[in-house]
């Protein structure tokens, strides 16, 4: 995997077409952290909601999604569903030199490449997480993209958490597993706290404690390059209160669960890629 050239998101234009959640906290995660120059980005979106928290941010708005294809480096960050008039409506600004980055789920680089045939590529599976800088994002390059092209794009998503370079054929199973995971994840936080509820916390107390253990060890793990099943066995001491409660996620088929859970998800988004 290449690893990104320092400071070159701060030399390079960056166009944002869509600044909903996902294109709005890249934007404040760019600007945030001082990544990028406010001047060096443009964006369009319709809806003046956004367009009050982009000026709040200090970035300038394009006219329609035209301008923004003056940048060197778009990012369509719009529903799967709006795509295709999207794509239509770029397709005869869009140059060689561009490099567009798209984020919109279920959309194909054969689609993506279709549209702009003379552009380069990479379509990107980010997920909600990026909302505080903690992100997981997945690229996967088109068939023109160019080392230095994935080395920006990797600065550009790592600057918002962590980024991976994937086959597009895994792209399926990414979204099961990172994009619809923190769903997952955020109903184990819920039943963690239901269950210190049952056994007396009031909810505030239960909830501040479910998610806090779910941080800490999340942080664990990640830091400290931890197996989970490492960590899993640090903290059950024979015949204890950990080993009883493993047992009954065990006999509830919990681990199933979750496995089928990412394996639905990644089949739904087998099929709505096959209508985009």
């Amino acid at each position: 995997m290449t690893e990104p050239v320092k400071g070159r998101l701060a030399e390079i234009k960056l166009g944002f077409i869509g600044v909903g959640s996902m294109g709005g906290a890249i934007i404040r995660g760019l600007v945030g952290g001082g990544r990028v120059p406010r001047e060096n980005l443009i964006y369009y979106d319709p809806d003046p909601a956004r367009q009050t928290q982009m000026h709040e941010l200090g970035v300038a708005a394009a006219l329609d999604n035209a301008e923004v294809m003056h940048a060197p480096v778009v990012i369509l960050a719009v529903k799967p569903q709006v795509m295709a008039a999207v794509l239509a409506g770029i397709k005869a600004y869009a140059r060689p030199w561009h490099l567009i980055i798209s984020i919109a789920a279920g959309v194909s680089l054969d689609v993506l490449e279709g549209a702009c045939p003379r552009s380069r590529l990479i379509r990107v599976m980010p997920n909600a997480p990026t909302l505080v800088g903690a992100g997981m994002a997945a690229l996967a390059p088109g068939s023109s993209i160019t080392p230095d092209d994935l080395a920006l794009a990797l600065e550009l998503f790592r600057a918002v958490g962590e980024a991976v370079v994937v086959e597009e054929r895994l792209m399926d199973a990414v979204t099961g597993l990172s994009g619809s995971g923190p769903a997952f994840v955020a109903v184990f936080i819920e039943a963690l706290a239901d269950g210190g509820v049952k056994m007396g916390l009031p909810r505030p107390l239960a909830l501040t404690l479910a998610t806090q253990t779910v941080l800490g060890t999340a942080r664990l793990c990640h830091e400290e390059q931890l197996h989970p099943a490492m960590l899993k066995d640090l903290v059950t001491s024979p015949g204890g209160t950990t080993i009883a409660g493993l047992h009954a996620l065990e006999s509830s088929g919990f681990r199933g669960a979750v496995m089928d859970a990412v394996t639905a998800a990644a089949a739904r988004s087998q099929e709505l890629g096959k209508k985009s």
